[in-house]
């Protein structure tokens, strides 16, 4: 596990602890040798991780759609910046660059980017370890909504261990190092012989 893709908001929240909790997630990352993947701001939490990898030393890439937004909001210090044509694009290539994925609080782009990597686990599409740094619990109403799909019937309860969640990013982390993909009894062999 050499670089994480981390996911979050481009505010900080309403909590001094989301901010304090993603410039914890920075120092982490930097003392374990791990380079950070994400969107290449300097706004929000995502510019706060980024900032306290890069303070520490370590290395970080930021992967930006061309144009879409403002020169000031990208981080100037980035190890690399990747630009490419657009949000698909993006998120295929974070994904393809990471061995793991975290998600910090956020709004509907990391909802979006979470659900999308869960599902590819789900399908087998890929292995890699996805984390839910549950910072003041925020996420509790997402997992939540994830046992009552269970409940339901709309979801396989073994669905739920594909998400390894924490309140500390040491705690996530030393789960995400001994992560082992459990056996979801895929059947869609060319699934899961796709890789990102």
């Amino acid at each position: 596990m050499k670089k994480v893709c981390v996911y979050s908001g481009s505010n900080l929240g309403n909590k001094e602890e989301y901010k304090d909790c993603a410039r914890m997630l920075g120092k982490i990352l930097s003392e374990n040798g791990m380079e950070l993947i994400y969107g290449g701001s300097n706004v929000g939490l995502m510019g706060e991780v980024a900032q306290e990898v890069l303070e520490r030393g370590g290395k970080a890439t930021g992967v930006i759609p061309t144009g879409l937004f403002p020169g000031q909001i990208i981080n100037q210090d980035l190890t690399l910046l990747i630009e490419v044509n657009d949000m698909h694009e993006r998120k295929k290539t974070m994904a393809d660059l990471a061995d793991a994925f975290i998600a910090l609080p956020g709004g509907v782009g990391t909802y979006e980017e979470l659900f999308e990597v869960l599902s590819w686990s789900q399908l087998g599409i890929h292995k890699k370890p996805l984390g839910l740094l549950n910072v003041a619990h925020f996420f509790d109403p997402l997992l939540n909504m994830i046992d009552t799909a269970i409940a339901e019937g709309f979801m396989n309860p073994s669905n739920k261990s594909l998400l390894l969640v924490d309140t500390q990013p040491q705690g996530l982390i030393e789960k995400m190092k001994n992560y082992s993909s459990p056996d979801l009894g895929i059947k869609w062999k060319q699934l899961s012989e796709r890789k990102i």
